[in-house]
């Protein structure tokens, strides 16, 4: 689910309802006070409840599948830009949540693997900086990624976030974007 959705937001911003700052500000403010305002609302209420005070990250993690659910149901009776706008405000939300729980609520990260998954997105990035077009390496070194997130203490979706970011898109290349190839194929 991330690395699909990842792949749509990140050819939303290099070339499509989201590639213009002002039209990409938006969602990203609405994700992030999404987050803030609920977390503020329930350390207010249990400002003194030390117990309950620890789970302020929970309603910071607002679901809102069922809305892009229902949206999908519509089909073209729904304008794209409002599809997009909240497959933004998802992926960014579900972004914050993950790394609320990485910052504030992993025990043990193990930094050797975090040493790991640095290294496999570092040649993800190398991979997509001399566009490779085949998906192979990718997945392969994605695979990797996903290990290492995973016993680095890390939630390990994370790792299909990085690995949809590393896949290359290039605007004048639309023909043969791998970005394109994978999104279409996976949708």
């Amino acid at each position: 689910f991330f690395f699909v959705v990842t792949l749509e937001i990140k050819r939303e911003f290099l070339q499509g309802e989201l590639s213009r700052p002002k039209q990409a500000l938006l969602p990203i403010i609405g994700a992030v006070g999404g987050m803030i305002v609920p977390a503020a609302i329930y350390v207010i209420i249990n400002i003194n409840s030390e117990n309950t005070l620890k789970g302020w990250a929970i309603p910071s993690a607002t679901d809102i599948a069922f809305s892009i659910g229902v949206l999908s149901l519509l089909g073209s009776r729904v304008p794209i830009s409002l599809k997009v706008f909240l497959v933004a405000l998802a992926i960014i939300d579900d972004l914050g949540a993950i790394i609320i729980i990485a910052f504030f609520y992993s025990s043990e990260l193990q930094y050797n693997y975090l040493l790991l998954m640095l290294i496999s997105f570092i040649v993800l990035v190398l991979l997509n900086k001399f566009n490779v077009q085949k998906f192979t390496p990718f997945l392969l070194i994605g695979l990797l990624l996903w290990y290492f997130t995973h016993e680095s203490g890390i939630h390990s979706t994370i790792s299909g976030v990085l690995l949809a970011c590393s896949i290359p898109h290039r605007n004048n290349d639309k023909d043969f974007s791998l970005l394109l190839k994978l999104e279409h194929l996976l949708s």
